[in-house]
């Protein structure tokens, strides 16, 4: 069992930052010109942002990340220090802002896992294991919120309805659907009966048309299955740890939102609500998106979901959600990525006393 470890560093290229940074501005600058109501006046309401709110979101962002650290940590049984965590998170955040959302950045977490000094199987089990729990947090979390913001939580949006034939509320479900399959198929398969799953993975890629990808998929049933091993028998407080880790993870990220928005216009108790609840709603569409880090839909779904709430500073506060939740990963993947590739490959090799071959790792030095 093995990871492709050129594949993943083709993941983890600086030069990638470029594809959604294109795409984002592409679109805001779309927007900016097909907008009537949009124009550099309204560039410059950013001023009129509270500063208390704008440091609150910020705030909320560093808690986010301080948040990952501590679960991926507690995940690893405090495997990695505070130091290596840090550089964990922000590579798999990296990772996950230049590829599709569906896609993600678990084979990349493993891989960085793995050279940090944990076993491929435990590695491949502990990226698997917090994946799930993300997902079970939508999954789980989004009919919760919508009984609490019923009748409030989908905006009305002409675009979409002349654009898909129907209402966001039937992409909403469409995708929740897929991804609540997708997310207790894997559930199961890690928790339950993973050589099951092998066998029915085998039986479905024995198709003759997608028959050239059974290799994967034998392989991907045998990561399954080393991962099931590795998390089975622990106690209650490491799930109740976990479980806690992920909520305050999700909840620090869409608050951001709430606190950036009421540095333009104040909400009332009821209306946060319905903020945090089109925020699930709306990450739950966005996890279909093609483009690396859904740069160009999130844009697109921010002023469907929230002008309401903003008016004149949608636009405006799309740009600042934007660089303060997405882009300033692309940056210091960018940033930590060759430091993290020094220390990993080719510092260790002092203390263990061979030499590693980085372009056998799929590294070009």
């Amino acid at each position: 069992m093995k990871l492709d470890n050129k594949e993943i560093f083709k993941t983890l290229n600086p030069n990638k930052v470029w594809v959604p940074v294109f795409i984002g501005l592409a679109i805001v600058f779309l927007m900016f010109y097909l907008d009537p109501n949009v124009n550099a006046q309204t560039l410059r309401g950013v001023f009129d942002a509270s500063i208390p709110y704008i440091l609150l979101a910020i705030l909320f962002i560093v808690l986010r990340d301080i948040g990952y650290m501590f679960r991926i940590r507690e995940v690893t049984n405090k495997h990695l220090t505070w130091t290596r965590a840090l550089y964990v998170i922000i590579l798999w955040e990296f990772a996950s802002a230049v590829t599709p959302s569906i896609v993600g950045g678990t084979a990349v977490a493993a891989f960085i896992l793995q050279k940090e000094g944990i076993p491929l199987g435990k590695a491949l089990a502990f990226t698997m294991l917090t994946a799930i729990m993300d997902n079970l947090f939508f999954v789980i979390g989004a009919p919760i919120i919508l009984y609490f913001a019923q009748g409030y939580i989908f905006p009305e949006s002409r675009i979409l309805e002349m654009r898909l034939g129907s209402s966001i509320v039937y992409l909403f479900w469409a995708s929740y659907s897929l991804y609540a399959f997708y997310s207790i198929l894997m559930a199961g398969a890690l928790f339950y009966r993973p050589r099951v799953f092998k066998w029915l993975l085998l039986k479905i890629f024995s198709i003759k048309w997608i028959r050239k990808w059974k290799y994967n998929a034998n392989m991907y049933g045998d990561q399954i299955i080393e991962a099931s091993k590795e998390i089975r028998g622990k106690p209650l407080s490491y799930w109740l740890i976990i479980v806690s880790a992920t909520i305050f993870i999700w909840c620090s990220r869409y608050f951001m939102l709430n606190a950036l928005i009421s540095a333009f216009n104040g909400l009332e108790l009821f209306e946060h609500v319905v903020v945090f609840a089109r925020q699930i709603i709306m990450w739950v569409v966005m996890m279909i998106s093609p483009t690396p880090g859904s740069s160009g839909t999130a844009e697109f779904f921010f002023s469907q979901f929230f002008k309401e709430f903003l008016l004149g500073y949608t636009f405006v506060t799309s740009i600042l959600w934007r660089m303060f939740s997405y882009y300033p990963y692309l940056i210091l993947g960018a940033i930590f990525l060759p430091r993290w590739i020094k220390q990993v490959f080719f510092k260790k090799r002092g203390k263990k006393g061979s030499a590693r071959n980085p372009k056998k790792d799929g590294i070009n030095e």
